[in-house]
C-alpha cells in the first residue's frame, strides 16, 4: 500500500474537496482511501497499487483544480489490526 500526498490548488468549499475525491475515486479502482482539505490545499490518498504523478494530474486537471505537488511513501496501516 502506498500514501501519496498532493498538494492542490483551486479547492475553496467542500463541494471542491467532494469534486476531487471523486475524481481520484473515479479514476483509480485500486484507491481505498481518499481526503481533502481546502485549507491546507492538500489531499491524501491511500492505494492498494503505486500511481504516477502525471496519471493523477491527467484526472485531476480537468475538474479545474491544479496539483501544485506530489509525495509518495510506503503506507502502513495503524492500530489493531495493522499488522
Amino acid at each position: 500500500m502506498v500514501k501519496i500526498t498532493l498538494g492542490i490548488d483551486g479547492m475553496m468549499c467542500g463541494m471542491c474537496e467532494s469534486h476531487v475525491n471523486d475524481a481520484v475515486r473515479n479514476g483509480f479502482p485500486s484507491v481505498t482511501k481518499v481526503s481533502s482539505d481546502r485549507k491546507k490545499k492538500q489531499t491524501v490518498i491511500v492505494s492498494k497499487e503505486e500511481i504516477s504523478e502525471q496519471q493523477l494530474k491527467d484526472v485531476i486537471d480537468p475538474t479545474g483544480y491544479t496539483v501544485t505537488s506530489f509525495r509518495s511513501e510506503p503506507y502502513q496501516k495503524k492500530g489493531l489490526f495493522g499488522f
